[in-house]
């Protein structure tokens, strides 16, 4: 007897997921037919395919948004963005291990006080935040960084140590009769099996500062150094009729992500799992 069967109920299934991708995927093909039109076809007939494409619309919106135009603004986004999760990595997944091995009243309420971090809003505390960067001189991209690390870091540290905890502790325990000390542990046995929650909380983390908004808009303004989507939106501002243009911008901004999460995605995946099962 088989042990599986292509049912019609199946088939429907698979039918229904189908449709449901092909649907989720209209707005990137719209996207980047418009981006490749002329600014009057855009407007005629924005659904068509172009025809030939306007490829040279990328280069216009790739030296045309705002100071340094998108380039300045990719290698800042950049800067903040891998900076930021490096740290969230390397701190987080230290602090998680601490947290997740160390049982006692001191290490649980640490761990409440990183849960109440990701309860509580930032925003409402962004007037004094700002105030204590600035007097700190921390306004600029440097503190982005500090300010990001700290931000995420309840969230990171609620999925290490969820994963933490589901490791068996023999390999640890291994480690330490053969003379590992602590950090030793971590760096030798720990963290190369938390490979499958890091690329989660790489990706995670990597997309909330990437596509954020509102931080640098309050702590980078006015300075010389803008993030990608400050300046797709000064980009926006300026190219306000031209649409074509506004579109191959976003198609640059998201490209780096997109290619970031096909890289990361097997581990993404093996992270949600592994956080499921402990």
């Amino acid at each position: 007897m088989a042990l599986f069967q292509y049912t019609r109920k199946a088939f429907a299934r698979e039918l229904s997921l189908l449709a449901l991708g092909i649907l989720f995927c209209v707005p990137a093909f719209i996207l980047v037919v418009l981006s490749l039109k002329t600014t009057r076809d855009a407007y005629t007939s924005p659904f068509s395919i172009p025809s030939p494409p306007e490829f040279g619309n990328y280069s216009t919106a790739w030296t045309g948004g705002g100071q340094g135009g998108l380039s300045g603004a990719m290698v800042t986004s950049l800067i903040i963005t891998v900076s930021s999760v490096i740290l969230l990595i390397i701190v987080g997944s230290l602090c998680s291990y601490a947290l997740a091995r160390r049982e006692s009243r001191l290490s649980n309420g640490l761990y409440i006080l990183f849960m109440l971090g990701i309860i509580f809003p930032y925003q409402l505390a962004i007037v004094p935040l700002y105030v204590v960067m600035r007097d700190l001189h921390l306004a600029n991209v440097p503190g982005m960084v500090i300010l990001y690390t700290g931000l995420l870091m309840p969230f990171t540290v609620f999925l290490y140590t969820g994963f933490i905890r589901a490791l068996p502790k023999d390999y640890e325990e291994a480690a330490q009769v053969d003379g590992a000390g602590l950090f030793r542990t971590w760096l030798r046995v720990v963290f190369p099996l938390l490979m499958p929650v890091t690329g989660t909380v790489a990706v995670l983390t990597g997309l909330i500062v990437w596509n954020d908004f509102f931080l640098p808009l309050i702590f980078l303004s006015g300075g010389t150094h803008q993030t990608l989507p400050l300046a797709l939106y000064s980009f926006v501002g300026q190219q306000v009729s031209q649409w074509n243009l506004v579109m191959a911008a976003v198609a640059i901004t998201i490209a780096p992500v997109i290619a970031f999460y096909l890289f990361a995605q097997r581990q993404l995946i093996r992270g949600f799992a592994g956080g499921i099962r402990g």
